[in-house]
């Protein structure tokens, strides 16, 4: 509690310092609601009221139709992000059957949206601090629609990747922004569960191309996932732009426009544009950092969590599962149709627990449940398989299998999935945002990409050994969330950058 204060403490002066030397002529005091009173009158409150007297006072807690929709238009980008994750179950028999694909064949074309997501977010920290968060949403829906195109109209392998490879780098670069730009508009005691609706959305898509991947051909259901894209793109002409992009790029009056919007037209905003440009301000002193400065010893903690989390989700076998699980079904002889049928008609329902209780529980609470029953539900496929393996009962095999992909991917969906990004738009510094935020998103789908390209064979060698590392790896991501991951939950962006970036000094 004490090294709290201290910290709380020293960003106020910092901000007040920054403020004095560049505007020297401003009533300061009085634009934050203040009185001017001599130094000595002023450190009697101490800085915890100061803080939540300039964050709690004004509209930045009030959650307007606004924000509602902005967060709802964004979070449709997620939409198609699951339609493109829930392709490749529901449309692996027709494609590998018209087009005449081998296992590996299919692996690559399954695996490749992961690799389109790598290149994607390699660029996509800079390309959202360059365009902005909204026009890079926009930019995203080029790569999406050209790739949906391509998949539909496709008449050989090539083809196929291709389109694949164009939704991928689409879906990298969504990966990044939309959390990002959900943080920055949402008022901080709803921001993880309107960050957590990004999941919500995601698990949406998903659970309407499982369903719908029984009935229909692989190419209407590629003209399926067209759609919501053109809507999309509709919408974000309708949303403002993150105010504190625009507080990074030096346009206050449009920062202030678009936080008006937000917080409604009744409400004085002065205070949270203050504290968003002292903040950036503050930020700013030592520059934009790169990414070979970024392995500071100052940035060594979030980073630490960011890469962690990210690492950790995808080696849970987590896109693997969801990618291939009509494949999962089959081989534990499970009807794959009854059983993509069944999760997703379950997933929404548990998406949307998660993101109720998201700021009631908070991060860790979720998290470390989430991990649990992953572990729990990837050990009991392992079983599952070894008894198959060695002809134990067999009647028993579809059950357990039918379970543990069912328990596997709803846990995932209510925490580990959106959880890991809520904190990546959480903890970095608007300085650090870009080049750190790349690296954490690249992470993400680097592994992902292994995990999905690499599953096929795996469940072909050894599905119980696989399961069984899968569970091992959830088991050790609870140790790391309980000692290194900190709640986050019902804290400013400002608070939580601050806290975290002086955490190792």
């Amino acid at each position: 509690m004490d090294r709290q204060k201290s910290m709380e403490k020293g960003l106020l002066r910092k901000s007040l310092s920054i403020r004095e030397r560049k505007f020297p002529n401003e009533d300061l005091f009085l634009e934050t609601g203040l009185s001017r009173k001599s130094p000595r009158d002023i450190t009697k409150k101490s800085p915890r009221d100061i803080i939540k007297k300039s964050q709690n006072d004004d509209g930045e807690c009030r959650v307007t139709a606004t924000v509602f929709l902005s967060t709802f238009v964004a979070v449709s980008g997620s939409f198609c992000t699951g339609c493109g994750a829930g392709f490749s179950s529901g449309a692996q028999s027709g494609i590998t059957k018209d087009l005449s694909l081998s296992v590996a064949e299919y692996s690559m074309f399954g695996s490749i949206l992961t690799l389109g997501g790598l290149i994607g977010a390699v660029f996509s920290g800079k390309v959202a601090d360059v365009l902005g968060r909204k026009r890079t949403m926009l930019f995203c829906e080029a790569f999406c629609l050209t790739g949906w195109l391509a998949v539909a109209l496709a008449q050989d392998a090539l083809w196929l990747d291709c389109g694949r490879l164009l939704l991928g780098i689409g879906v990298g670069l969504f990966s990044y922004v939309i959390p990002i730009y959900i943080a920055e508009i949402a008022p901080k005691h709803v921001r993880g569960s309107f960050v957590f609706a990004n999941q919500l959305m995601q698990n949406c898509g998903i659970a309407l191309f499982f369903i719908i991947g029984n009935f229909i051909p692989w190419r209407w259901l590629a003209i399926v996932g067209f759609v919501p894209c053109v809507l999309h793109v509709f919408c974000l002409f309708f949303i403002p732009e993150s105010p504190r992009w625009l507080a990074k790029k030096g346009r206050d009056k449009e920062c202030r426009s678009a936080l008006q919007r937000l917080r409604g037209p009744d409400v004085d905003i002065s205070r949270e544009a203050n504290t968003i440009r002292d903040t950036i301000e503050l930020s700013e002193l030592d520059g934009e950092t790169r990414m070979a400065e970024l392995f500071q010893r100052r940035y060594a903690y979030p980073l630490l969590i960011g890469v962690g989390l990210m690492f950790l989700q995808q080696l849970s076998g987590s896109s693997g599962v969801t990618y291939y699980a009509s494949s999962l079904f089959q081989k534990g002889g499970f009807p794959s149709a009854i059983g993509t049928s069944v999760i997703a008609t379950i997933m929404v329902p548990k998406a949307m627990l998660g993101t109720i209780i998201v700021d009631k529980l908070g991060r860790r609470t979720l998290l470390m449940s989430s991990c649990a029953a992953m572990g729990l539900s990837a050990l009991l496929l392992s079983v599952s398989y070894g008894f198959q393996s060695f002809g134990i009962l067999p009647d028993l095999t579809p059950i357990l299998t039918c379970i543990g992909v069912l328990g596997h991917i709803v846990s995932f969906a209510m925490g580990m999935g959106g959880l890991p990004w809520i904190i990546m738009a959480e903890i970095f510094p608007m300085n650090v945002k870009v080049s750190a935020g790349t690296l954490v998103t690249v992470t993400n789908w680097l592994f992902g990409w292994v995990i999905t390209y690499t599953f096929n064979f795996m469940l072909q060698w050894n599905a119980s050994g696989m399961f069984f590392i899968f569970s091992m790896v959830s088991t050790f991501s609870i140790v790391f969330i309980y000692f290194l991951v900190p709640e986050t939950k019902g804290r400013s962006l400002e608070e939580i950058q601050a806290l975290l970036s002086n955490f190792v000094q």
